[in-house]
């Protein structure tokens, strides 16, 4: 029996003023991803896709361990978007066989009268056939208790988008701002005293 369940989450980030708008940080989507995935559970694919090693889910008594392929862009208006180009399922071939995984977002900026806000969403859903004998289970339960883990899933990318994203972008300032200026330091002619 083929289940589906469905979730959506939306933000809304105030972007603190820095020296640097936040539109030319996120026109490198992997520092994005890098903020909002551990090292540890990242692998860089090509130019715009990651591998992300999600913790693992558990799902009445069965526990799971999704490999999702992201596609994250950058558009010139400085909105970053993703969307999922593949997913495994780790250790459960029966299910990987039988599960589909669709994950598409955007996080953009728009200016306010009091600055810079991030708003972006991110809606996920999965369809799987599910094996005995949680294809005995009334499907009402099934789909509240699928809908609920991927709500939870999706409100921890939102918790770490919020924490992680704005250091991140401080931290990227800083560190663009020193390079800026040792490249200054570096073209200035040293001073001739005429004696």
């Amino acid at each position: 029996m083929f289940t589906k369940f469905t979730a959506s989450q939306s933000v809304e980030i105030a972007v603190p003023k820095q020296p640097i708008p936040i539109q030319h940080y996120l026109r490198q989507p992997q520092r994005l991803v890098k903020a909002l995935v551990d090292n540890s559970r990242m692998q860089q694919i090509s130019d715009d896709v990651f591998r992300l090693k999600m913790r693992s889910l558990s799902f009445m008594s069965l526990t799971i361990q999704p490999t999702v392929d992201m596609r994250v862009w950058a558009e010139s208006h400085g909105g970053i978007y993703l969307r999922s180009v593949g997913c495994e399922i780790l250790g459960f071939e029966y299910i990987n066989q039988r599960f589909a995984l669709n994950l598409k977002g955007y996080l953009s900026p728009y200016q306010t009268d009091s600055g810079t806000r991030l708003q972006g969403k991110a809606d996920l859903e999965v369809q799987v056939d599910l094996p005995l004998p949680f294809s005995m289970t009334p499907k009402p339960i099934l789909e509240a208790t699928g809908n609920g883990l991927l709500k939870s899933v999706l409100l921890t990318v939102k918790q770490r988008l919020l924490h992680q994203l704005l250091a991140d972008y401080r931290h990227w300032v800083i560190s663009q701002s020193e390079e800026i200026k040792i490249s200054n330091d570096a073209t200035e002619l040293p001073i001739l005293n005429p004696e």
